[in-house]
């Protein structure tokens, strides 16, 4: 069970109260009685940023995510963006998973073009295709683009994936550990890869995973979560992105383009 307290006093000067986590509780039915897996969790995250959610296996990270997508509900509590509650799945908020989660029949390019597709129909043909190549470019698959996931590496797939959720135009991005199956030397360069596009387009981030370094190289914020029960209080810490501290000038431009809006 698990209780996180943001209690950063950093002023910001975007939408502080953009993604809210509020009074969020999880329970489930067992034979042995009820369990509350996540107690009265209170998180804000503002517009922009780029906050990891850091804890071992099992402590309810996942969890607090699929609410947050809206795959599962909340016992008590809820999740609000930019002021409305959070009931069901939506493009707004787009999930990259560990295992990619590509269709295996389609291409690169056509598992894009797909949710493209279901998420703005109205749009001229045209128009899809060039979002779908914008988003090949962008993650460095153009010439893959043909390939199915059967022939794509890895780190490809992972491309791939988060060149579809981003294609979406999502007010937020949710990273499930997108790095977590990938060997060291791709994890980097993707990791590398993703600050860049943030950089970039500024969308709004919310990653879990295992690895304080990951975390630390890529995160404004970090909130941990502790094994339980008891339920922990755990405070959430600013720190310098060290990617970005080490990153090109360019990566802190304010010269952005947000990827909450949609095209």
């Amino acid at each position: 069970m698990q209780t996180v307290t943001n209690s950063t006093s950093h002023t910001y000067t975007t939408n502080d109260s953009y993604l809210v986590i509020d009074g969020l509780s999880k329970t489930y039915a067992t034979p042995e009685g009820p369990y509350r897996v996540l107690d009265n969790i209170q998180l804000t995250v503002r517009e922009g940023e780029f906050l990891c959610l850091i804890g071992h296996s099992g402590c309810g990270k996942s969890t607090l995510l699929d609410m947050v997508s809206g795959f599962r509900q909340p016992s008590e509590g809820e999740v609000r963006l930019e002021g409305r509650r959070i009931k069901e799945p939506g493009p707004d908020r787009m999930v990259v998973f560990q295992n990619y989660a590509l269709l295996p029949w389609l291409t690169a390019y056509e598992n894009i073009f797909l949710a493209v597709n279901s998420v703005f129909p109205k749009l001229k043909q045209r128009d899809k295709v060039a979002i779908v190549q914008e988003h090949l470019e962008l993650v460095g698959l153009t010439e893959a683009a043909d390939k199915k996931p059967k022939e794509l590496s890895g780190g490809m797939k992972q491309r791939v994936s988060i060149a579809r959720a981003l294609a979406l135009r999502p007010k937020v991005l949710i990273l499930d550990e997108p790095f977590g199956a990938l060997d060291p030397i791709t994890r980097e360069e993707l990791q590398e890869e993703l600050l860049q596009i943030w950089a970039d387009h500024k969308v709004t981030v919310l990653m879990i995973t295992h690895d304080i370094d990951e975390a630390l190289f890529l995160g404004d914020r970090l909130v941990m979560m502790t094994n339980g029960p008891p339920p922990a209080l755990v405070k959430s810490s600013t720190y310098p992105s060290l990617g970005r501290a080490i990153a090109p000038d360019s990566w802190n431009s304010q010269n952005t383009t947000s990827y909450a809006t949609k095209p």
